[in-house]
């Protein structure tokens, strides 16, 4: 689809003429290089008729044509001014007034195409984003842009939306994280081609409707697109129905992922380090492994001896401890010495351990761990 001037061609009279940005484009160049011809020939006609310079010649014609008029050079003889008046006045200067005319044109045109998502940006090694969720689209996207920018692999790395949501333009929060947009769909080869799918350094296929499972049939169908173009290491798809995830693998897709809308940030560890999106994904649900909270008063033992106690007897790993003073601490550093109340810890879901299976892994261990010494 191509954007069109709105105001008909005023060189053609008798009827409208209507011009694409492409052919504008085109007319500009066109002139221009006639122009380029009457800067030459009334050049070359000054040092002919009027015996200037080459330099003084063209000086002259450039003078004239920008209508400055030093005054310090000027055609004497009949014939020169004859010439003057036939290339400059007549047809260089009117044909100066119209490529001006049409250049503006042109750059109010391209100005609407990127507004309106009907640019081609030619980029590559970008992200390409398909599809927008249905509700709070721009809010999902901030996050995950702002998220994504957070990465220093990303900072600047090109952010492309192919989606038909935002066709009266970007919200300017979008724009000002460096995002663009192109107005299509990824069931469309064109508007994948003017996206520059091909070139993509990632390709996210979001879930239209997180709570449709019909929203995978667009997902299968642009899957299946990319697919044909050898591009399913790139791709992370978004599935609605568990069901369909086995589907979707078949095409040897990099991830596929629930639809978290709440959660954008699990799209950007799918990126930055690929499998991390399984382990947080698991921790929404109960099904196969999920966080649980254990009471147990830990007085200063290294946090590396307390995962080691709670693997080695199959409890489970522990990845926080609350505080004395109820702070949750993630992740601490094996060496450090943990005052705690309790520990959260990522379990089996078919084998949940009770409050005595924790602690007598924890006596067990460090009964051991003190007799070994």
């Amino acid at each position: 689809m191509k954007l069109q001037k709105i105001l008909p061609d005023k060189r053609k009279r008798g009827r409208a003429v209507y011009r694409s940005d492409k052919q504008i484009l085109k007319q500009v160049r066109k002139l221009g290089l006639m122009l380029a011809l009457l800067i030459v020939t009334h050049s070359a006609a000054m040092v002919w008729l009027e015996g200037m310079t080459p330099w003084q010649g063209f000086w002259l014609t450039l003078t004239t044509l920008s209508t400055v008029g030093y005054g310090d050079l000027s055609a004497q003889t009949l014939a020169g001014q004859v010439a003057t008046v036939l290339l400059m006045f007549l047809s260089a200067i009117t044909l100066l007034t119209i490529i001006i005319s049409d250049y503006v044109d042109y750059r109010i045109m391209r100005s609407e195409r990127i507004r309106t998502g009907h640019w081609n940006w030619n980029m590559n090694d970008h992200v390409l984003i398909i599809n927008a969720p249905k509700y709070n689209k721009e809010s999902f996207f901030i996050r995950l842009v702002t998220q994504l920018r957070e990465d220093e692999d990303y900072v600047d790395v090109p952010i492309l939306l192919l989606n038909n949501d935002f066709t009266e333009g970007l919200p300017n929060a979008l724009r000002a994280l460096g995002v663009v947009h192109v107005t299509g769909t990824g069931s469309n080869d064109h508007d994948l081609q003017r996206a520059g799918y091909c070139e993509a350094r990632h390709i996210l296929v979001l879930a239209r409707d997180e709570y449709n499972s019909d929203s995978d049939s667009m997902s299968f169908d642009v899957v299946y697109r990319l697919h044909e173009k050898q591009l399913s290491h790139k791709v992370l798809v978004e599935c609605v129905e568990d069901s369909n995830r086995r589907r979707l693998k078949k095409y040897g897709i990099r991830s596929v992922l629930r639809p978290i809308r709440s959660y954008p940030e699990i799209l950007v560890r799918a990126l930055d380090a690929p499998g991390s999106e399984v382990v947080i994904e698991d921790m929404f649900t109960r099904h196969d492994d999920h966080p649980e909270r254990f009471s147990i008063w830990l007085e200063g033992e290294k946090w590396a001896d307390v995962v080691c106690a709670m693997v080695k007897y199959n409890v489970g790993t522990p990845m926080a401890y609350i505080s004395k003073e109820g702070e949750v601490c993630v992740n601490p550093n094996g060496d450090e010495n943990v005052h705690a109340q309790s520990l959260i810890i990522i379990v089996k879901s078919d084998a949940i351990p009770d409050q005595q299976d924790v602690d007598d892994a924890f006596q067990a261990y460090f009964n051991g761990h003190v007799e070994q010494v």
